[in-house]
């Protein structure tokens, strides 16, 4: 199993993509000519005005705040229709919408994985809106298990989790309705399918963690007042459910108040039901670890961790034994081991001790697998549960790993690997004889050998070296005419490691280069890397984009004409910065679900607990002052041509509330030279992305193409 208690509040967002063919100059349209005609909805400004030590800010769009108002109901309305009417004059719209749904539609199937009697797998037979779960009970009939599209009729409900109980015959699982981050959890008989007791409601950033087969544990906030996808949610709690009984008599088993606020909890129980393990963190770098022995009903916590200095986490347990992975004393990780009655870090024992490469940990079939981040290309071994090495595991390729995790009794494990040319391909390892074979590969419709994927490294502002990973059609010419998206994230210690994606390949296919560069911010090189680009650092993450954009035309990957900028959560931030501060380096910019109001964001959901990479506006006046003079909202200026922006967010995000895109094209469409198109997309029933139904990813997929090219002078795609 795989502990990973620290639930971060950004998400790396990822479009998937396929189909080949070229894009050619325009000829016949004068793109300029369909940009005057925008008439953008009115925005209304306001007469706000902040406080910030002693210096007046004003915020003339606050009321786009107002998620519940109909006067922001009625203004997402006029945006969308303005967005859509625009997009529909692209004459290969319909084009590239029917490549991506050509593309995406292919069977996809994931690991197995065994519970109680049953091997269970998901399932897509390539256009489904979600996943299906099927099951299988020995050689016998694959049979639908649960299937998330009847949940709703437009398949904007999913299924965000699934957990059994230990004997598998309860599964308790979680859906997400219209993209929310809150949650509702149905426990169901596993043998009849037929729901036991009450929908638990009002779930959010939230595992389930059975306690063998009599109940389970789970987290969530009061209910806020106000907007409950906007409002603010500071104190996680853990709750324990008991099958049978109302979820009003769910007792607070960490987390009441106490004058300690946590604002995210998480918990885990041992495979063999012994201990609970509860984590508690202030934000999303850093956590509390607690340890309560489950075979003596009034135990206490026992602290493992009191400080949130460092990530400490479970990867598995032996008896009284606990197995750690942690960042403390090791800004790239190691494991140890410590007894569960004693388990403060001065008795800890190092299994695996840290090295110069980011480690990620899993276990399964009583073995450790170490996966190591190499300049963002995996390497694995596998250790036995003494810390010592068994074997380096052979991988199909330069890519990325995931997976190796299962139960103690597990004969078989199971490894997917990609990359960004390389469709996803699932693996089955033997570990006792090391023995990899081929379980499932895709049938897409995509040729990796027509595609070149290189790494290079780049020189940044201050002369650090950054790695980028170039993925391209082999037959390109590098003479600066290449259309290119350029994306990154630079935050959150999340590392951006190769991944394939159909519409990545759609892109490809068209002619087009897709760029990730790994920037700081990150966790590429640990945590080191990772806080070279928070607080008052943060610029570094900029400047770091900013120089692979410099890199690619340089080198004649691309041009200024031809560069496009795109990234999600806060990766739009980083979009929205870079475009502001250098906006004649880019021709189009996508920022995506992002974090753009700076002075603001720590007042909305539990934007708070982002601070670690931020800072906020109330902490120092120097704060206050570096915040403001980045935040995207705070410095669009009067006159510029900013690149053709299409800014996407969505009407359920309560994650990062979609009042920053909002606020962010106000401001655009207020101040920036009508040269260029200032566009918001808002989808509707959707959230942050998690578990948004295939043909909407589809369609903003196919919309943010389109708009890119169109931006960059083509008219036509070839037949």
């Amino acid at each position: 199993m795989k502990f990973a208690l620290t639930l971060l509040a950004a998400a790396v967002l990822t479009a998937c993509g396929g189909a080949k063919q070229d894009v050619v100059p325009e000829q016949n349209v004068t793109v300029t000519q369909q940009q005057s005609t925008i008439n953008y909805p009115q925005s209304r400004q306001g007469d706000v005005v902040d406080n910030y030590f002693g210096t007046q800010v004003a915020d003339p769009y606050r009321w786009l705040e107002d998620d519940r108002s109909s006067e922001t109901e009625s203004w997402v309305k006029a945006q969308n229709e303005s967005t859509f009417a625009y997009l529909k004059q692209i004459p290969f719209r319909d084009q590239i919408r029917d490549k991506l749904q050509q593309s995406w539609n292919y069977e996809r199937i994931s690991a197995p994985f065994k519970e109680g009697d049953y091997t269970y797998f998901y399932k897509n037979d390539g256009l489904q809106n979600q996943f299906v779960l099927y099951r299988q009970k020995g050689d016998g009939a694959a049979e639908v298990f649960l299937d998330p599209n009847t949940f709703s009729a437009d398949g904007t409900t999913s299924m965000a989790d699934i957990q059994f109980s230990s004997d598998g015959k309860l599964a308790a699982y979680a859906i997400s309705e219209g993209g929310s981050d809150w949650r509702k959890v149905i426990v169901i008989d596993t043998e009849t399918k037929q729901q036991i007791g009450d929908t638990l409601i009002d779930i959010k950033f939230s595992g389930i963690a059975w306690q063998g087969n009599d109940g389970f544990f789970y987290s969530s906030y009061d209910k806020p007042d106000g907007s409950e996808l906007s409002a603010m949610t500071d104190q996680h709690k853990l709750y324990y459910h008991k099958l049978g009984t109302p979820q009003s008599a769910d007792p607070v088993v960490f987390g009441a108040l106490d004058g300690q606020k946590h604002r995210y909890v998480g918990a885990e129980v041992t495979e063999d039901n012994r201990y609970l393990l509860v984590s508690a963190a202030v934000s999303t770098s850093g956590n509390k670890l607690f340890v309560k022995d489950l075979t003596q009903p009034n135990s206490e916590f026992v602290a493992i961790v009191t400080d949130t200095d460092s990530d400490v986490d479970l990867v598995d347990s032996d008896g009284d034994m606990l197995i750690l992975a942690t960042n403390r004393d090791a800004p790239n990780r190691k494991v140890v081991k410590v007894s569960a009655k004693a388990p403060q870090p001065e008795n800890w024992q190092v299994l695996i001790p840290e090295t110069e490469h980011v480690l990620r940990i899993s276990s399964g079939a009583g073995f450790l697998f170490a996966n190591y981040i190499v300049d963002a290309i995996a390497k694995v071994k596998q250790y036995d549960m003494n810390g010592q090495l068994v074997r380096d595991i052979e991988l199909p390729g330069l890519g990325s790993v995931g997976g190796f995790g299962g139960k103690k009794e597990a004969d078989t494990l199971y490894f997917s690997f990609a990359n960004y040319i390389t469709p996803g391909s699932i693996y089955a390892f033997e570990p006792k004889a090391g023995e990899t074979s081929l379980y499932n590969q895709p049938k897409v419709n995509f040729d990796p050998s027509n595609y070149v994927s290189e790494q290079v490294f780049y020189t940044s502002k201050d002369g650090t070296k950054v790695p980028m990973i170039i993925s391209y059609r082999k037959d390109l010419k590098r003479d600066g005419s290449n259309p290119t998206i350029l994306y990154g994230y630079g935050g959150f210690n999340i590392s951006l490691t190769p991944s394939f994606s159909v519409a990545n390949a759609v892109w490809m296919e068209m002619g087009g280069i897709y760029a990730v560069a790994n920037i700081r911010g990150g966790g590429e090189y640990g945590k080191a890397w990772h806080n070279a680009g928070t607080q008052l650092q943060k610029q570094n993450v900029f400047d770091d984009f900013i120089a692979a954009a410099e890199y690619l035309q340089t080198e004649k990957y691309t041009s200024k004409e031809k560069t496009a900028v795109r990234g999600g959560s806060n990766g739009g931030l980083l979009v929205g910065a870079v475009m502001t501060q250098r906006p004649e380096l880019f021709k189009v910019a996508i920022p995506q679900v992002g974090v753009l109001d700076m002075l603001r964001y720590h007042t909305f959901t539990a934007g708070a607990g982002w601070a670690y990479d931020y800072g906020t506006s109330e902490q120092s006046a120097e704060m206050f002052n570096y915040l403001q003079g980045y935040s995207p909202v705070h410095n669009v200026k009067a006159g510029i041509t900013y690149p053709a922006t299409m800014i996407t967010t969505a009407d359920h995000d309560d994650r990062v509330v979609p009042a920053h895109s909002f606020k962010f094209a106000a401001e655009l469409q207020a101040k920036a030279s009508k040269a260029t198109p200032q566009l918001i997309r808002i989808d509707v029933n959707a959230g942050h992305g998690a578990g948004m139904p295939v043909a909407m990813v589809i369609d903003q997929a196919a919309d943010i193409y389109s708009f890119t090219l169109f931006n960059m002078g083509y008219s036509q795609l070839p037949k």
